[in-house]
């Protein structure tokens, strides 16, 4: 048997040195929680030897934690810069220590309480011991008399995350199920933990998740390791491994290293799959038979279950993930980057001939350089900012506008001799045709691409437009199919459509196509 009266008749000689009483509180809590000695000195810092002083003054003192923890800064500084030079020995405590083998085994058992085990106490014992003072006492034997896991990371040092082996599921509204999967982030020091379902494994998801464990957390580690997945290392190595160019501009974004677990080293990625191993019984059972109709909803039952087990006490121990994370970590984690991490997407594309490049998603049009015109370039966007790159150099910046068929333009783009056109822009031209009819607009939007230059262009479109004042919007709208369906772009092929009526003609639902005429002309005649 441990003990305690043992430990409590040492004699101790503290240095000069001031004690920092944060350091005293957090070596205090980590010791009576059951941590050992050498694991503190890796967290905290502290010699080794200087916590053995600590501890002994504890014991000398008789004091439990919830006594310790109650004390002012100066109170601690003076108990703990002079240790009592004599302890009284007592009946009580002699009489609860010949207990404290049997009232350990017993709270082992299924259903047994430190309350309980307080109260048959007191029954034999009536000036005994209150609760807290005896649930310390049983607390530190238990500590000392049985070997506890040796925590082996550092506070605030890494985050480790994968994606759970097993999905989970979300009910469509024709009552389908569609898989989801589920990312799993855990600090290695305190083991707090985070939860989420999220559509995919693809980065953009991955980086959703790692940052949201991030605001989860409070703050920022020094290290990620992901478990080399693809939407986060392009290359496995044993050395150093490659990263995703877009993880990678995630992690400076918020000031962290990434250091993919080693192929072929389990133990590098051991505490996250365990923590995966945990939620399997903690979180996914809590959910059997629920049913959720989007991800916000799974998200918010996953949450509640998450909750339950990062304050749930650890096996064996009488403390859990978030009070060792409150203790221990939080303050050893770096601030958080105020700025949410955007994705950027990217798109290839052409320079036009009237210098424009066209973002696909949104059918809108952006100035770039007229040095560039017919250049490769790259787009790279977010959801209010477009950047076009030429061999990786920036060449052309704009906010972005979702307005299809639009155009967005920089005059400083323009050549010199075009400059001078500045009541004629393609947004006028857009602008206006959109008043008469979307498919107007999506004609004349075609016609500003193809046009070799900008007034070649304006004046097709003006000459286009002028057909609203002459000929009424409706047959200009109908002229513009016909146009559109026979894929030719320009001020003659409507002039001629609307002189022979063709736009009167009934369309075919799939695909109209021009009848033939022996005026009509072929499609190389306009261009």
């Amino acid at each position: 048997m441990v003990s305690l009266t043992a430990l409590t008749k040492i004699e101790v000689t503290m240095s000069n040195n001031p004690i920092q009483m944060q350091k005293l509180r957090q070596i205090m809590r980590l010791y009576c929680q059951g941590t050992g000695i050498k694991t503190i000195h890796g967290m905290i810092g502290t010699s080794r030897n200087t916590i053995k002083k600590y501890v002994r003054i504890l014991h000398e003192l008789d004091m439990t934690y919830e006594e310790f923890s109650a004390k002012s800064d100066s109170e601690l500084s003076e108990l703990f810069s002079a240790a009592p030079s004599q302890v009284t020995d007592n009946r009580r405590k002699e009489e609860l220590e010949a207990m404290l083998p049997a009232l350990s085994k017993r709270l082992s058992k299924k259903g047994v309480t430190r309350e309980m085990l307080h109260k048959e106490y007191m029954a034999k014992h009536p000036a005994g011991y209150s609760r807290s003072q005896f649930n310390g006492s049983l607390r530190i034997y238990m500590a000392l008399s049985r070997p506890v896991m040796h925590i082996d990371h550092k506070a605030g040092d890494k985050m480790y995350i994968d994606f759970a082996g097993s999905k989970l599921q979300v009910t469509e509204r024709d009552g389908t199920e569609r898989d989801v999967e589920v990312f799993v982030s855990i600090l290695g020091c305190s083991q707090l933990t985070y939860v989420e379902a999220v559509d995919s494994q693809k980065k953009e998801d991955l980086i959703k998740g790692t940052e949201n464990s991030l605001h989860y957390f409070g703050g920022v580690p020094q290290v990620i390791v992901p478990d080399n997945l693809r939407s986060a290392v392009t290359r496995g190595s044993k050395y150093e491994a490659g990263i995703n160019e877009e993880f990678s501009n995630f992690a400076e974004h918020y000031g962290i290293v990434v250091l993919p677990a080693r192929v072929y080293k389990p133990r590098d990625k051991s505490l996250v799959e365990g923590a995966v191993k945990l939620i399997y019984r903690s979180i996914y059972t809590r959910l059997e038979g629920r049913k959720f109709g989007d991800l916000e909803s799974l998200n918010a039952a996953i949450r509640s279950a998450l909750e339950i087990h990062n304050n749930k006490p650890f096996s064996g121990r009488t403390y859990s993930r978030r009070e060792q994370f409150e203790d221990i970590e939080r303050d050893a984690l770096r601030p958080l980057n105020p700025i949410r991490y955007e994705v950027k997407k990217q798109s290839i594309v052409t320079v036009m001939k009237n210098g424009y490049i066209r973002l696909g998603e949104d059918s809108h049009y952006y100035s770039v350089p007229y040095t560039n015109i017919g250049r490769k370039v790259k787009i790279l966007y977010t959801s209010d900012r477009v950047e076009v790159f030429y061999r990786h150099t920036q060449i052309a910046v704009h906010k972005r506008d979702r307005r299809k068929f639009h155009y967005t333009t920089d005059s400083d783009h323009l050549a010199s001799q075009h400059k001078f056109l500045t009541e004629w822009t393609p947004e006028k031209f857009i602008q206006e045709a959109s008043d008469i009819h979307e498919d107007v607009a999506h004609y004349i939007s075609k016609v500003l691409e193809k046009k070799a230059y900008p007034e070649q262009a304006y004046k097709s479109c003006s000459g286009i437009l002028s057909f609203a004042r002459r000929v009424g919007p409706q047959r200009l709208t109908e002229a513009c199919r016909w146009a559109d369906s026979l894929g030719q772009y320009n001020f003659l092929v409507i002039e001629e459509i609307l002189k022979k009526r063709l736009d009167q003609l009934q369309h075919e639902e799939e695909g109209a196509q021009i009848p033939q005429h022996e005026n009509i002309r072929g499609k190389d005649y306009y261009q």
